[in-house]
């Protein structure tokens, strides 16, 4: 009992659990320091699981006493963030080892039932509340043991400093410091402050209501790239002689993949392991449906995207050939088949592939679809997708035109049974009625699972949609 009311004050927040079975997240930046004062439901940190990137508010209002971990770094479910001390409550020596050790199980147990009553949701506006109970013991860490935090919070003085930190002591008592939470309304911004290695705490801010702008963050790259050049040339001279090497040259860097990452390999490589596919392709004469596409738009408004004519002639063609936007069963045994589509559209994004899906595609119009995959494009690049818009795909749609190429043998979406990828659409020589004429042209690829079907199959499909490329007014029942 002695113990509890010891340790009172001290809240420590706890990873929850994510959803979809994750156990890990990796931690993308701090949003907060020590000596913060937060409030409930403040984002205080970036975090990247294998779906996106989320903002983690603090289910504890108060002031933070310690952050767990440095950009980068991999935090499990249940491990510490980041302890929060309530000024309110009181507090004062740590419990003895022994306390903390026999409370571990119960504490963990406390803080899962805090999790399951709504005590530290993940995503903002999900309701967590105020809790006006106290905290739980704070676990003491073991002997000769360093907790991991970011550079910028200073160490504890050494004894041969005593004095001198004594009088630091006195006068930043005398005037506080006090780190105001940090205004970045575009996950853009924060992300370019990040790739660019800058803290966005330390960025002055320009735009409407102190928000820190591209500009800003531009601006103070360039500062940093000047005042930091020679430092970073003399570390680098430093660190050549004792860098490892590998067959025979010096490595630069480890990197340890990203949730996202390492889910993307498993995934592909589960695909390449388990399902014999196959691959057709076809050189389309996409001339009319380019020249269409612009007479399409409504006055005022803008033409629908080529992906987006593209999905809805897919979309057409599954209608006939089902067998493309089915599943097989885990066991391999029966063949699962679905009333409806749900289109995964796959989208490079510079966390690297992510593939958002647009649920009973096949119940959208032209226009529809264009709005659903700009709207995707944007969330799918800001990071900011959640995990139920990444799953449940029966036939996927690859744009690698996109990517400035004109063909790809591209790799199944596992559980997807076929996926359709087209390149660009140019102008290239072409036979028309005998003569060779300029023509827009475009190729596509379909990668299908053999098992499902055969090419014949595969075949017929894909000849369904290229006489809706080559001849579209026929997909609007105008011809």
């Amino acid at each position: 009992m002695s113990a509890e009311l010891t340790h009172a004050s001290t809240r420590i927040f706890r990873l929850p659990d994510l959803g979809e079975g994750l156990t890990e997240a990796g931690l993308v930046q701090w949003l907060v320091a020590v000596g913060d004062t937060i409030t409930t439901d403040q984002p205080i940190a970036e975090v990247e699981t294998a779906k996106s990137i989320v903002e983690l508010p603090s289910p504890f209002a108060g002031v933070i006493t310690a952050l767990h971990g440095d950009a980068g770094d991999t935090i499990d479910v249940g491990a510490p963030v980041l302890e929060v001390s309530d000024p309110a409550l009181p507090g004062t020596a740590l419990p003895d080892a022994s306390a903390a050790a026999a409370s571990h199980d119960v504490e963990h147990e406390a803080y899962r039932q805090e999790e399951r009553a709504g005590s530290g949701n993940v995503l903002i506006g999900y309701g967590t509340t105020e809790r006006s109970t106290t905290g739980r013991r704070r676990r003491p860490a073991a002997s000769g043991a360093v907790s991991p935090v970011p550079s910028r919070i200073p160490t504890a003085p050494t004894a041969a400093a005593s004095a001198s930190a004594s009088a630091a002591a006195s006068a930043s008592a005398a005037a506080p410091a006090v780190r105001r939470p940090v205004a970045v309304r575009s996950p853009l911004v924060r992300r370019l402050a990040r790739d660019l290695g800058l803290d966005v705490h330390t960025i002055a801010p320009t735009g409407p209501d102190g928000a820190i702008t591209r500009s800003d963050v531009l601006r103070a790259a360039v500062d940093d790239a000047v005042d930091g050049a020679a430092a970073h040339h003399r570390h680098a001279a430093s660190t050549t002689d004792t860098a490892d090497a590998l067959d025979g040259l010096t490595v630069r860097g480890r990197e340890r993949l990203s949730p996202l990452r390492r889910a993307v390999s498993a995934k592909l490589s589960r695909s390449r392991a388990e399902i014999p596919e196959a691959t057709v392709w076809v050189d389309v004469d996409a001339t009319e449906l380019w020249e269409l596409r612009t007479r399409m738009a409504p006055e005022g408004g803008r033409a629908a995207s080529v992906t987006a004519l593209l999905a809805r002639f897919v979309l057409l063609a599954l209608e006939d050939h089902p067998v493309l936007a089915s599943r097989l069963s885990d066991d391999g045994e029966e063949l699962i088949s679905f009333d409806g589509v749900n289109l995964g559209v796959a989208a490079d994004t510079e966390r690297g592939l992510l593939v958002p899906v647009i649920p009973r595609a096949d119940s959208l119009s032209v226009d529809q679809l264009d709005s659903a995959l700009r709207e995707l494009a944007g969330t799918a690049r800001a990071g900011t997708l959640p995990p139920e818009r990444l799953r449940g795909s029966t036939f996927t749609l690859n744009n690698y035109g996109g990517l400035g190429v004109d063909g790809s043998a591209a790799i199944i979406n596992h559980p997807d049974v076929a996926i359709l990828g087209f390149g660009r659409i140019i102008e290239r020589p072409w036979v028309v009625e005998g003569a060779i004429v300029a023509r827009r042209i475009v190729q596509l690829s379909l990668v299908f699972d053999h098992r499902v079907c055969d090419g014949g199959y595969a075949a017929s499909f894909l000849r369904r949609v290229t006489e809706l490329i080559e001849h579209p007014l026929r997909a609007f029942g105008r011809v």
